[in-house]
Formats: structure tokens, C-alpha cells, sequence
């Protein structure tokens, strides 16, 4: 245990993560500091990257035309995804706040270049989505840091990727990760939000370990 970090540093670690959540309704119009925006990306560019192939790139969206266009994309895409589930949960669904396009003063947007470390790349010979997860890694490191500066972060996946591209100019051969709504925020809640408006609950984690094999 020599290498472990202090008891005060294991437990900001575990608050972030423990305290981290997808923020939808209560973010603040302040703006965001250059240098805490550049600190939360670093923070995010400092993911594990398989290869290190380093495979993302981060789209900084703060203009309030370019927002209000991803929100049109969003607005009609929840329509889409409203018909899809059945007519007892709709109801539910289409009450939920699911983004904060508009609300949070900066948006952001993460993409993948699958082809950035050339066509073989280690780690990826038989698992080649291994830079997509990388990416992934990315956005949960800008989570928690965000979450350590007491900003909030909500994930907004209810986007047609390729709509998205056209809107902000991304070339056809990347692929969008996350579009992510950043900013300050008047309260963190204490449980997730679609498990306090009762859409699903945490599992336990007992149902989830299989010891040696499942």
C-alpha cells in the first residue's frame, strides 16, 4: 500500500465518483472560465488510451445559434425516440428532462479517430472498438473533474450522430462520442435523476459479481 494516496485525496476520489451525476435542469448561466474549461479537457486528454493512440477530439461549443440548432436536432429526435417505447411508459418519458442544450453555457462535443494511429494499432488487433472505449474513458475523466470543481456535466445521447456532424462541421470520417451540456449548477441532488423520478433504480451490486467465472 505504499503507493496509496492519502486518506483525504482516497476520499475526494470516491465523493467524485460517488457524488458525480448526469445534470439536466439545474445549471446557472454563468460563464466558464478559459482556464477551467483547459484544466477539465486536460484532465480528459489524460484518459488510458489503448495503443495511446489518444483517438479524441474535443468540440467547444458556446455560441448560442450553433446550441440552439443541436437543440432543434434534439427536439426532434426525442419525438423520434418518445414513439418507441411503450404507450404506458411514454407518458413517463416524455416528462423527463433529458438535456440542457440551452441552459448550460458551454457545450461540448467528442469524437473518435478510429484511423489516427494508422490501420494495426496495439491493443486493438482483436478487439478493434478498443478506441471507442478509450473515448468513453475520456468523457467519465472530464465527469469527474468536473464534478471535483463543482461544475455539472449532463450527457445528451438523444442526438442523430450524423445530423450532429453536419451541424458543426466534423469531417464524415470521425465518429461522435458524447455531446456533453457543461456548466455550473445551483444544486446536485443527492440520487440520480430518472432513479428519483422513479424510471429505474440501482442495482445492487451483489446481483452483478460473479467470483472465478460467471
Amino acid at each position: 500500500m505504499d503507493h496509496a494516496f492519502s486518506a483525504a485525496d482516497k476520499a475526494a476520489v470516491y465523493r467524485a465518483i460517488y457524488e458525480r451525476r448526469d445534470v439536466r435542469s439545474e445549471f446557472l448561466p454563468n460563464p466558464l472560465p478559459d482556464d477551467l474549461l483547459l484544466r477539465l479537457l486536460d484532465a480528459a486528454h489524460h484518459a488510458p488510451s489503448v495503443g495511446f493512440q489518444q483517438p479524441w477530439d474535443f468540440v467547444v461549443v458556446r455560441d448560442l445559434a450553433t446550441r440552439r440548432r443541436v437543440h432543434d436536432l434534439f427536439t426532434q429526435a426525442n419525438a423520434e425516440a418518445a414513439q418507441m417505447f411503450p404507450a404506458e411508459q411514454r407518458q413517463k418519458y416524455q416528462s423527463l428532462k433529458l438535456q440542457g442544450i440551452i441552459e448550460a453555457p458551454v457545450n461540448l462535443c467528442i469524437t473518435c479517430d478510429r484511423g489516427r494511429a494508422g490501420p494495426v494499432v496495439l491493443g486493438r488487433t482483436h478487439q478493434p472498438q478498443m478506441d471507442l472505449y478509450s473515448t468513453v474513458c475520456a468523457v467519465q475523466n472530464l465527469w469527474l473533474a468536473a464534478r471535483a470543481e463543482g461544475l455539472g456535466l449532463g450527457w445528451v445521447s438523444i442526438l442523430d450522430p450524423e445530423a450532429l456532424k453536419q451541424t458543426l462541421g466534423i469531417p464524415e470520417r470521425l465518429d461522435v462520442i458524447a455531446y456533453l451540456c457543461l456548466g455550473s449548477v445551483s444544486q446536485f441532488h443527492d440520487t440520480p435523476d430518472l432513479q428519483r423520478q422513479g424510471w429505474r433504480h440501482r442495482m445492487a451490486l451483489e446481483e452483478l459479481l460473479h467470483w472465478e467465472g460467471w
